[in-house]
């Protein structure tokens, strides 16, 4: 993975030094047990978790000639440990380590994610509640719809992360189980209680029925989560983009004193940030793909998932602990121009009160067909002449003569949109 969008906390999960140490937690894990049911000697064991240790470096030496990594490790532990070392890994098989290990690692870095969540969830709160009432217009197809707050669009983004963070605790729960079942899934060297004691031990639990691996559909689904929430980040981020393009200017990504936005334009502030996680986003749904396509192997197991993990596995979750980080900081630092947002509600010159004229004479007792006629044809006026909507309702004697001069000024009153505000924040907050 690129350093650069690595921070250090997630980065250090997928280090040779901390994969290794995993696959040692378990293996002296399954000592420990297998000493319970007297299938070890104390005396051995005692030796094992004091001699037992590992060189990254002799490991990708002995792989060199092995071409195996577990065996590979499973010799270097031996030249600490000594004879006794015939005790680790006894009856087991490489994906009873690398996988239990393997979702100890998720889990580690699921832990992350979920706090990272949890502290953006925290800003966009914070932010709600700031702009509750900045009134800003809505828009469908890219047009002006009907008024807004600025508050209701950061609930809609609280509204869904919650979702996600649901998501991300079910995956952390579906990924958490280990199996040490052996070459085939039937505990013919080893048995379900060993299995039940080591993945007790190290907070997971045991595969309800595996093959020689942990079915990968629990994988699917931790990968899924990850490209779910980028998808959530990224719908975010565009949304960001958009605001902040020049003739519409509602909010800017914030700006640091000495940055700069263009090699060519001194004046560009760029929504750099927001471009970033589009792009990554884009990587991690595909993550998400590989992890589905990893599901289908070859009978009790073959190998085409191992090297996709080892790249989706670092790769999504530094990424999305990376994007997550990035846009807490840019919705904490997120200018919020409403101002602008007053200016751009006029701009259709009043036309974002159609509905509510058009409700208003079908209150009358007008059809509906008949009143959006009424309606849309100074609508149509004022896009060809550029005049004021309510000018023009005001001088159509048609619709005068359902509503008085007062009636109509009512109907162009923003309040009317953002009444259920409360209602709205009290479900979602």
């Amino acid at each position: 993975m690129i350093s650069r969008y690595t921070r250090p906390e997630m980065g250090r999960i997928w280090e040779s030094e901390n994969l290794y140490a995993k696959w040692l937690e378990v293996e002296i894990a399954a000592c420990e047990a297998m000493a319970q049911e007297g299938l070890v000697s104390g005396e051995a064991l005692e030796n094992i978790k004091k001699k037992a240790a590992f060189s990254v470096g002799r490991i990708l030496e002995i792989e060199e000639e092995t071409k195996h990594d577990v065996i590979a490790f499973l010799t270097n532990v031996a030249e600490h440990v000594g004879p006794d070392s015939r005790y680790i890994h006894l009856g087991l098989t490489s994906s009873d380590i690398l996988d239990t290990s393997f979702a100890l690692l998720l889990k580690q870095a699921m832990d992350i994610i979920v706090q990272d969540l949890q502290e953006l969830m925290d800003v966009i709160r914070t932010r709600a509640m700031e702009h509750k009432y900045t009134a800003m217009i809505g828009r469908s197809h890219g047009i002006h719809a009907e008024p807004i707050t600025f508050g209701l669009k950061l609930a809609v983004w609280y509204s869904e992360m919650k979702r996600n963070l649901k998501r991300l605790v079910e995956a952390r729960d579906v990924i958490s189980y280990g199996k040490l079942s052996g070459a085939v899934g039937t505990f013919a060297n080893t048995s379900p209680k060993i299995e039940a004691l080591v993945c007790k031990k190290l907070g997971l639990r045991p595969e309800e029925i595996s093959t020689q691996i942990i079915q990968r559909d629990r994988h699917a689904q931790y990968f899924s989560s990850l490209a779910i929430l980028a998808g959530t980040l990224e719908k975010i981020a565009v949304e960001i983009r958009h605001l902040q393009r020049t003739e519409v200017l509602e909010v800017e990504e914030p700006f640091a004193k000495g940055q700069k936005g263009s090699s060519a334009m001194p004046h560009k502030k760029n929504p750099i940030g927001c471009e970033n996680i589009s792009g990554l986003a884009r990587l991690v749904r595909s993550n998400s793909l590989a992890a589905m396509e990893n599901m289908p192997l070859w009978h009790e197991r073959d190998i085409s998932h191992s090297s996709v993990e080892r790249v989706i596995a670092p790769d999504s979750t530094i990424l999305i602990d990376y994007m997550l980080h990035r846009l807490t900081g840019i919705l904490r630092g997120l200018v919020v121009h409403a101002d602008r947002m007053a200016e751009n509600l006029k701009k259709m010159k009043g036309l974002i009160f159609s509905q509510q004229l058009l409700l208003k004479l079908a209150g009358k007792g007008l059809e509906r067909q008949t009143a959006y006629v009424m309606v849309q044809r100074n609508a149509m006026k004022v896009w060809e002449t550029g005049q004021e909507f309510k000018a023009l309702i005001m001088e159509d004697q048609e619709i005068g003569g359902y509503l008085s001069k007062t009636e109509i000024e009512e109907i162009f009153d923003l309040d009317y949109h953002v009444k259920h505000v409360d209602d709205i924040y009290e479900r979602v907050f």
